[in-house]
């Protein structure tokens, strides 16, 4: 496995210094944040370390120099939207930009893009599983003739009252993850697998790896922290972040020997990467950097 970073946090700094930090901590590779360059709709959103839409064979050229000379392997563009938004002016302009990365991806020859199948909030499950199958197909037609693989974040995307009540992401546990891989049977898509979102969904994080071995593409290092008093008083209908922090990799609940030690197993050597988004690190950049330091440090524990 290569452990790196998803650039996302780092986003003070543009796509050389980030490339600087991410090498200083001595670190393999990085998941490149590839928002649109816009006002972030969200936290941890919006960030642009590779302008897609103005790349060239020159400047991405450019990019790919630059981390060699670092010794840093791109791992993934990412993009993390809503294709399903019910507001069919947002759903085309993810899906226009989703395009534009996978031919980014292809001229980078990193040939991988992370981000959600997004989700139709208000509408049922089987509804959205329809809609998908309509939106999804020719993304990944698309996606098989370029040679780039797409893998989706099992991120529910439901912290948040804008959010409620179905979130913005249907690939959330293993039921669903059976059922969308039987209906877009595609070589190009898989997972961006990240355990901390089964913590708080009460999910088993261990047993899928082996179930969906063939389909893990990329992998996450990011921490949850439950806090069982706030449940007691909220229950789990309440938005998750009411009962829940995202933490640094060791400072939350995820058992990382046991997840590793899973990926292991199923012969995963691919590339993994640390997801900081802990906002007891956030009152400075300085802080962020420190978290970067203090994530790459504890996961060389089980990932060299």
């Amino acid at each position: 496995m290569k452990l790196g970073i998803v650039s996302a946090i780092l986003d003070q700094s543009d796509f050389k210094e980030m490339i600087d930090i991410v090498a200083d901590n001595g670190l393999d590779c990085v998941e490149v944040a590839c928002w649109p360059k816009e006002k972030a709709a969200r936290r941890y959103a919006g960030v642009s370390h590779i302008d897609v839409n103005n790349l060239n064979q020159e400047s991405a050229q450019e990019i790919l120099s630059y981390a060699a000379s670092k010794q840093i392997e791109i791992s993934a563009l990412a993009y993390y939207p809503n294709p399903l938004d019910e507001d069919l002016e947002k759903r085309e302009k993810a899906i226009k930009h989703l395009y534009r990365l996978i031919d980014a991806a292809k001229l980078l020859k990193v040939n991988l893009v992370t981000t959600f199948i997004g989700r139709m909030q208000t509408k049922s499950l089987s509804e959205n599983l329809e809609e998908m199958e309509i939106v999804w197909k020719p993304i990944l037609a698309y996606a098989e003739e370029a040679g780039v693989r797409i893998g989706i974040e099992n991120c529910p995307m439901l912290f948040t009252d804008d959010e409620w009540p179905g979130g913005q992401n249907l690939m959330t546990t293993p039921a669903v993850w059976r059922e969308v891989f039987k209906r877009l049977d595609s070589k190009a898509l898989g997972l961006n697998y990240d355990p901390s979102h089964f913590v708080w969904q009460q999910i088993d994080y261990i047993s899928p790896l082996y179930e969906f071995k063939d389909k893990i593409f990329h992998v996450h290092y990011k921490d949850i922290k439950l806090y069982p008093e706030k449940l007691k008083d909220v229950g789990v209908m309440a938005t998750p972040l009411q009962y829940m922090s995202p933490k640094l990799p060791g400072l939350g609940d995820v058992d990382w020997s046991k997840y590793v030690s899973a990926l292991t197993d199923i012969g995963f050597g691919g590339y993994s990467c640390i997801e900081v988004e802990d906002k007891s690190f956030e009152e400075t950049y300085e802080d962020v950097k420190k978290s970067v330091s203090l994530s790459t440090r504890y996961l060389r524990n089980y990932v060299i």
